[in-house]
């Protein structure tokens, strides 16, 4: 027994050293820490930075900044980088991109402008020790981003134009830093400039040339091999943080970087998406933020009135410069008080880019220990002011946006019916489920099996409910749900039919029929019979290349299209379809269609990046050859007899389709 307390007294011995017990007790801290303060209204980053504070060497020491934390620390902060580049809505991005440039400058500069000459005369630093603390005012870390991410306020021009910002404006930092480092040591020469601006180039034109090359073909190349998918990726964003810190730049420009470099390749709404988020929010960012809270000693505003002064003079001076920054864009741009507070929040936390810079010019001599305390208490006072204003602004937006969100989505009970009838396709047809389907809906995507209504019809069943199965887990894997259903009927079309009026469907997804044989014109043309059967809007699709290697959509729409019934349906899927992999729309289509669609688009606040060609050459229909690619996704909207945007030639299209694209993905869209 004496035995057993000595072991025990030893392993508990403070600050832990056994490395399965510090994650048990950080995994238990990630688990209790946000639950217990969600219940009191305090968001759950500043239960992990406090609970942070408490275990950390200036806390009751159980956890000291060794090896085994720092290593997590750091991919956890990579991680939060990563996925803003990764969700960044590159269409967006593209129109903001000058708004973000203005930010940038804001954001970087009016701290700047505060910052030095409150050092320099008020608190009495020499020249270099007020720029850089002034250049540390203008730096953030997006620390609150997992609260946008998690609310699913992420795609808001705010957000873009914020996420663009950081990255210039941490990198002008960085940059200064290189600058003020080589000053004071006496090494800014031409080398140093010449050397510093080779690397910029190499490094970026690796990132976005080579590494979404070899990304695709990954992807291609072990396509059924989901897990290396992701095994993949955390590969690429670790050896670009490392190639970034070989170029002369801090590794979170490289993480963020690697997001954009795979933005267009990883679908919002993919299983390898799900996938990223929720190890990196379930594991490595909460690691993170445990450790920024480990960095803060509470107890250095004690250890004179001085560290008191500078701690409370950088804290404010941090606070007003971001919150100044946020309004004036709100100002330039005419943007909502709740957009002006989620553009505080997100860029007002200080931690990692702002400890990086303290910490290298306190070891260069450049800065004393009070400016070391200050930033420490300034990092955990930002972080937990802007823990506080990033869920009330991302509520906010959300409540002002209701109306908008529902104009587009419309009620929450979208159903999509996938009728199987070979397994050839289904992986890919169950991957664009997943990307068009709304995600407020609580429906699941119904995969059915028409069984020929014979004596062998139950164990029919049961061998293609047996066969479906292994498809479910990859719908599963993307958080959405889907049932399978098999019903027994006389002929497919008609079991079709017949199930899709039953669950309501309002989404048809077929793959591409087969060559007709001798026997299917016997038994009559499987899609023509559901065309006539049903009004549901119907989509007919053949993907003959991996859908991440698509680079646009190019849409064929004939006159009158606007006026159909399920026209705002099939635009809205489009459009969706174009947002998740960042590719623009080559519209073909008249004048008026074209008007309609940018009314649609701008009501609903989609951005749509729309490429338009009139098109009314209809009898001349291949035309459209020379300007389509191998890697468009070429969709053609269709109309059932009789209706209003109808015409004889439409009936001939697909088959021409066929005939002239035969290796290119295509669809024919039916609306209701």
């Amino acid at each position: 027994m004496d035995a057993i307390i000595k072991e025990l007294a030893e392993q508990f011995q403070l600050p832990l050293h056994n490395p399965v017990l510090i994650f048990s007790l950080v995994l238990f801290i990630i688990l209790l820490a946000p639950v217990i303060l969600n219940r009191i209204r305090i968001p759950g980053i500043i239960g992990l930075i406090v609970s942070g504070i408490i275990i950390g060497p200036a806390g009751l020491n159980i956890l000291e900044k060794s090896l085994f934390v720092d290593v997590f620390s750091t991919i956890g902060l990579l991680y939060i980088m990563f996925i803003a580049g990764l969700e960044l809505d590159l269409n967006e991005f593209k129109a903001t991109k000058n708004k973000s440039l203005i930010f940038g400058l804001l954001t970087f500069s009016i701290p700047l402008g505060i910052g030095f000459p409150v050092c320099h005369y008020l608190l009495g630093f020499d020249f270099n020790a007020s720029l850089l603390t002034a250049s540390m005012f203008a730096t953030h870390t997006l620390v609150t981003y997992p609260i946008v991410s998690k609310l699913g306020v992420s795609k808001n021009i705010a957000v873009a134009i914020t996420v663009g910002g950081t990255i210039l404006t941490d990198t002008a930092v960085l940059i200064l830093l290189a600058v003020i480092l080589g000053s004071h040591s006496g090494g800014l020469t031409q080398e140093f400039w010449i050397r510093l601006g080779i690397s910029l180039l190499l490094f970026s034109a690796f990132m976005f040339l080579v590494i979404p090359k070899i990304a695709k073909w990954f992807f291609r190349t072990m396509e059924s091999e989901k897990h290396s998918h992701y095994i993949f990726v955390l590969s690429v964003v670790f050896f670009s943080a490392f190639l970034a810190e070989l170029a002369g730049l801090e590794s979170i420009i490289g993480a963020f970087v690697a997001g954009l470099a795979l933005n267009k390749l990883i679908p919002n709404s993919s299983a390898l998406m799900n996938r990223i988020e929720f190890i990196g929010n379930s594991l490595f960012i909460p690691f993170f933020l445990i450790s920024v809270g480990m960095v803060v000693d509470v107890s250095v505003i004690l250890s004179g009135p001085m560290a008191l002064i500078i701690a409370g003079t950088l804290t404010v001076v941090a606070i007003t410069g971001k919150w100044i920054a946020a309004f004036c864009t709100q100002m330039i741009f005419k943007f909502s008080k709740g957009q002006r507070k989620l553009i505080f929040g997100l860029s007002s936390a200080h931690a990692a880019a702002t400890l990086a810079v303290i910490l290298v010019g306190f070891k260069a001599g450049i800065l004393d220990a009070n400016i070391l305390n200050g930033t420490v208490v300034l990092i955990l006072v930002t972080c937990i002011v802007a823990s506080f204003a990033t869920e009330s602004a991302a509520k906010m937006i959300i409540r002002d946006g209701d109306e908008e969100i529902q104009s587009i989505s419309g009620a929450n009970t979208e159903h999509i019916l996938i009728p199987i009838a070979n397994m050839t396709n289904i992986e890919k047809i169950l991957e664009f489920a997943v990307l068009i389907k709304d995600k407020k809906s609580t429906n699941p995507l119904s995969l059915l099996t028409v069984v020929p209504n014979t004596k062998e019809a139950e164990k029919n069943i049961v061998k293609a409910r047996q066969g479906l199965e292994k498809f479910i887990k990859e719908t599963t894997a993307s958080e959405n749900n889907a049932t399978i259903m098999a019903t027994i009927d006389h002929n497919a079309a008609s079991g079709i039919s017949r199930t899709a009026k039953e669950i309501m469907a309002d989404l048809i997804l077929l793959g591409w029929p087969r060559k007709t044989g001798f026997l299917d014109k016997l038994i009559g043309d499987k899609v023509e019979s559901i065309l006539e059967s049903t009004d549901k809007t119907l989509f007919i699709c053949q993907f003959e290349i991996p859908l991440v290697n698509h680079k646009r959509l190019f849409l064929i729409i004939p006159p009158n299209a606007e006026f159909e019934e399920g026209f705002d349906m099939w635009v809205n899927k489009l459009a969706k379809l174009s947002v998740e992999f960042s590719i623009p729309i080559n519209l073909n289509c008249t004048g008026e269609t074209h008007k309609t669609i940018l009314r649609f688009a701008k009501s609903n606040k989609l951005s749509l990046a729309l490429n338009f060609h009139p098109f009314i050459e209809w009898e001349d229909f291949l035309v459209l050859c020379g300007q389509i690619t191998d890697t468009d996704f070429i969709i053609l909207v269709s109309s059932r007899r009789g209706y209003v945007s109808h015409f004889g030639q439409l009936d001939r299209l697909p088959a021409k389709l066929e005939k002239h694209f035969p290796n290119l993905s295509k669809m024919v869209i039916y609306p209701r």
